[in-house]
């Protein structure tokens, strides 16, 4: 059975926050750090997905209903994580009163967002080096 752990930031949660973007977005994607590490977290609604105690998927929302940073432990992938963690954080944009969320998805990962409702608009960009395409799902 699969722990999902909802928590808002807590500086004790900082090191699995970061050591599970670090393992994804750093080292998997060569990510520049500085990049990555934006400065927003503080100000973010954060996810943790726990495995058998092992923290193993992280995610954030801002307070504007952009939702980023949505990473799953190499190992841990194609087992709904991903899926059950986006929909915490699209609940918790409800339960807010939010009009909409919204994200730029990698060009790999807008499959998975549109199985989860959400729909593409404007043009492909670049961050990070990386193709993204903007992509939000109405809530109202």
């Amino acid at each position: 059975m699969h722990n999902l752990t909802i928590v808002a930031f807590d500086r004790k949660n900082q090191p699995h926050i970061r050591a599970i973007r670090d393992a994804v977005f750093i080292h998997e994607q060569n990510i520049d750090p500085e990049l990555e590490f934006d400065g927003l977290d503080n100000a973010a609604m954060h996810v943790l997905v726990a495995v058998d105690d092992q923290y193993v998927g992280t995610g954030r929302m801002l307070d504007d209903g952009h939702i980023g940073r949505i990473a799953i432990l190499r190992d841990f992938r194609g087992r709904g994580l991903g899926g059950r963690m986006v929909q915490a954080l699209v609940d918790e944009a409800v339960s807010r009163g939010y009009p909409r969320v919204y994200l730029g998805a990698q060009k790999q990962a807008i499959g998975f967002y549109a199985r989860l409702g959400f729909i593409p608009f404007g043009e492909e960009f670049m961050e990070a080096g990386i193709p993204h395409l903007s992509m939000e799902k109405p809530l109202v």
